[in-house]
């Protein structure tokens, strides 16, 4: 067996304590007889984020072997009954120091994707109450990589009927760029109104065009139709049309030309990378609740661990994406038996 020699131990460089720190440091200690606050949002994050953990039983017998008196029982009723107005709250701290530490020019034009994303219900005591699935609905801030409009909506639906919140979550002097699913006649209307936002919507290749001598276009027809800008691509390759309907202006200081637009609404795919981050490495698909109190909260937590991965500085010789940040903490996180021990020992 080859033995390595002459080599020390690497000290963890990052932030990651100091963030933990300031946002679960103030959470309310004694609050609760058995399972405080800081204990139970640590037991949440330590779930979404230990890449070594799936599922909670696993989490709690490391615990309880570990020194830190835990049970299923006591857990599952703090999920189902408890107000998740603290994870909110968090949420919101998290996100406004990420706005605080990148600065973004208030003047600069931001691209603000939204989408929403399915997650499978197997619960059966869900299944009785009639909810097969939940639908997530977000928006990405391209310049900061923060979530926002968050909506959770439980039970079926399209998304044209849905997702007004994360509408009007778009930062002032963004574009709210949106899939075909989100098309409706009304909705096109009430975004030509906002005057302080911008829009990039693909509408249906069905819908009725009718050029006008000022360049625009009347989409629909009746009542419902509305004029606006409508920008023409192809993909040759798929032999798809893209039809993109925006209030961008043509001309002027500010004008965006049709390859500009075209380019905003590739940049959409940055919100299924972002569905595809949280499922894959934060187990947004992987509901653990059987109560929506509990899946909400679940949901929440995973939006807070990805911001805290954004918040999070690494050496750069290790990377600078959250799988990247994600991987580095894991690996001392080990050190420490579990992240709910580590966040005990950075605040204690």
């Amino acid at each position: 067996m080859e033995v390595i020699k002459n080599k020390k131990l690497v000290s963890m460089l990052s932030n990651f304590p100091s963030i933990i720190n300031k946002f679960l440091g103030d959470l309310p200690k004694d609050d609760y007889p058995v399972l405080d606050t800081f204990k139970f949002v640590s037991c949440w994050l330590s779930f979404v984020m230990d890449q070594s953990q799936s599922s909670m039983r696993d989490l709690f017998k490391r615990l309880n072997i570990r020194g830190i008196d835990m049970d299923i029982s006591t857990f599952s009723k703090a999920s189902k009954k408890r107000n998740p107005v603290v994870f909110h709250d968090l949420f919101s701290r998290l996100r406004s120091e990420l706005n605080k530490q990148k600065n973004i020019d208030p003047k600069a034009l931001v691209l603000f994707p939204i989408d929403s994303t399915i997650i499978s219900l197997t619960s059966k005591l869900l299944w009785k109450e009639g909810y097969h699935q939940v639908k997530l609905f977000s928006g990405i801030n391209l310049l900061t990589a923060e979530p926002g409009g968050i909506l959770i909506h439980f039970g079926q639906g399209h998304d044209s009927k849905y997702g007004e919140e994360t509408i009007a979550a778009t930062p002032k002097n963004g574009v709210n760029i949106m899939d075909r699913g989100f098309c409706k006649l009304e909705r096109i209307k009430e975004m030509i109104q906002d005057k302080e936002r911008y829009f990039v919507m693909r509408i249906k290749n069905d819908m009725s065009l009718k050029m006008q001598e000022n360049g625009k276009f009347l989409v629909g027809t009746g009542a419902k139709k509305v004029e606006c800008r409508i920008v023409n691509y192809c993909d040759l390759e798929e032999r798809t049309e893209f039809r993109l309907a925006t209030n961008l202006p043509e001309a002027g200081e500010f004008a965006v030309n049709n390859e500009e637009i075209g380019e905003f609404y590739r940049s959409r795919w940055q919100i299924e990378l972002l569905w595809k981050f949280l499922k894959m490495h934060l187990k947004l698909d992987r509901l653990i609740t059987k109560n929506i109190n509990g899946i909400e909260i679940q949901i929440y937590c995973c939006l807070i661990g990805y911001i805290v991965l954004q918040l999070v500085e690494i050496p750069k010789e290790f990377g600078s994406k959250a799988l990247d940040k994600l991987r580095y903490l894991q690996a001392f996180m080990c050190e420490n038996i579990s992240y709910v021990h580590w966040f005990r020992k950075i605040v204690f």
